[in-house]
């Protein structure tokens, strides 16, 4: 299996219509994403000394970074909306591979810096809301 380009790791949000149409969000420089759980411990005198989890309990939630330079799009416009009214947003990850990940996402935090005679930066976090399936 060959690598794969970090630049085609893809953040979009959907534009509120059914069917939803996904827009990427434009001057992503780095994007993260990390998949977490919370494990339900059953450990019990007949686990003969070794921990027990109980499979499908516990909670799992997904977490996306990114950092770029804004460029006065819609969609990332609805990024700085959805920061101020903490509405959710329906969100799809893309890789190069085809592979896609869709779901309902907060904006945790979203930043704005820049210097004299250069470009405005950002950097935001979402958070998952819900289930995040395959599409």
């Amino acid at each position: 299996m060959p690598a794969q380009k970090g630049a085609s790791f893809l953040l979009k949000l959907a534009d509120g219509e059914t069917p939803p149409v996904y827009r990427t969000v434009a001057g992503l420089r780095t994007t993260q994403m990390s998949i977490t759980g919370e494990t339900v411990v059953i450990t019990s005198k007949d686990s003969g000394g070794w921990r027990e989890i109980l499979a499908g309990a516990g909670t799992r939630q997904v977490s996306v970074s990114a950092a770029g330079i804004f460029l006065g799009s819609d969609a990332e416009n609805q990024l700085r909306d959805l920061a101020m009214t903490g509405q959710l947003a329906e969100c799809e990850l893309s890789f190069e591979d085809g592979a896609k990940l869709r779901g309902r996402f907060a904006v945790a935090r979203l930043d704005y810096s820049g210097d004299f005679n250069g470009e405005r930066n950002y950097t935001l976090t979402l958070e998952s809301s819900g289930e995040v399936v395959a599409a």
